[in-house]
């Protein structure tokens, strides 16, 4: 079995696979989010894996594209169609070739229509295929721009997706309400615009009157999209902080290393998020820290200054770390949180003030 996740942003409704092998450990993901870097990364990261490759199913007018950003943080390839038009990428997928990630790979399908660059990617048991904005779930992707052709998506769909086994899952590249995933059965049956007797010339008829406006992102999408989402620089909101080495968990949480914060105490507050009970407990707590326990943080906030960085520390990290969600929230830009707490920091036989075992 492959590990698979899928993972979704709001903004756009788009959703973002990883695969990966699990005896070599190498994967590839599929339609990155350039605001979902971040969150990616992290997740990559914490599962132990080894990002080969991005795979963008085509040229999308509604977010931009994670690739450039992945590739800067991971060293791995960006992999676009052929026919996308895209400049940049370090591959080019022809329709039939295979992108191996350790012992398994995806096969490339192409299914133009929605754009002329459209691909399907097959996994190798052919249990699963992503199948971007060519197939949605009870839909398609729409075809009045970007080289849009409705006959072009229905044969696109008919001879390189329905022709896969009728139980293999279909994981499209957005979903507006939603739903997950489908089936090849499914939308052979139940899919509205082309599935069951349908013909082309009805979904022909169907597409040219579906009146949709024009795409919110799509003057700065697709432009950047043809460039892989390369940047001239990282936008300040994605750069990574600069006033200690934070690490971000998938859970959306910076946290700090404990080496770094005991050798540069006097340059941050410590703010100890425990009951006074346990601030003075067994534990201790760190020098200079300041107790304000979680249920009083959100009230007393304005009582920590802005101007210098803050670590929040509890007896495990799980408090502390809902107490950095509280701090952002109130508006402080640097706080992060001490991993695995009192307890981590004890354990690595830091620095206390009044502990005892």
């Amino acid at each position: 079995m492959v590990i698979f996740r899928q993972l979704f942003d709001q903004q756009s409704s788009t959703y973002t696979y990883l695969l990966a092998d699990r005896a070599s450990r190498e994967a590839v993901l599929i339609d990155p989010v350039f605001e979902q870097v971040r969150r990616d990364a992290a997740l990559i990261d914490e599962l132990g894996l080894a990002l080969r490759w991005t795979i963008d199913t085509h040229v999308h007018a509604d977010h931009v594209t994670g690739a450039w950003m992945l590739k800067q943080r991971t060293g791995s390839g960006i992999a676009f169609s052929a026919a996308s038009g895209a400049e940049g990428a370090d591959r080019y997928l022809q329709d039939g070739e295979r992108c191996a990630f350790g012992a398994r790979y995806l096969s490339v399908r192409a299914t133009p229509g929605h754009t002329n660059g459209c691909i399907t990617l097959v996994l190798d048991d052919e249990s699963a295929a992503f199948t971007g904005d060519c197939l949605l779930i009870r839909g398609t992707g729409r075809t009045d721009f970007q080289q849009g052709d409705a006959r072009a998506l229905y044969r696109a769909v008919h001879g390189r997706i329905f022709t896969l086994p009728e139980n293999c899952l279909l994981y499209p590249a957005h979903d507006y309400r939603g739903l997950a995933v489908t089936s090849v059965g499914e939308e052979r049956r139940y899919n509205p615009r082309l599935g069951g007797d349908l013909s082309e010339d009805d979904f022909a008829g169907y597409m040219t009157n579906l009146g949709l406006p024009h795409p919110k992102q799509i003057d700065v999408a697709v432009p950047a999209n043809l460039k892989c989402g390369a940047a001239e620089r990282v936008p300040d909101a994605y750069a990574e902080p600069a006033w200690a080495p934070l690490a971000y968990t998938f859970a959306g949480i910076w946290e700090i290393d404990p080496q770094w914060l005991e050798d540069h105490l006097s340059a941050v507050q410590v703010i100890d998020v425990r009951e006074p009970a346990e601030y003075d407990g067994p534990l201790g707590h760190i020098p200079a820290a300041r107790l304000i326990a979680l249920g009083e943080l959100a009230a007393r906030s304005g009582e920590i200054a802005r101007e210098r960085p803050v670590v929040t520390v509890c007896r495990a990290g799980g408090r502390s770390a809902q107490a950095t969600v509280i701090l952002r929230k109130a508006g402080f830009d640097t706080v992060a949180n001490l991993a695995g707490g009192m307890l981590r920091w004890r354990a690595e036989g830091r620095i206390v003030e009044n502990g005892h075992f």
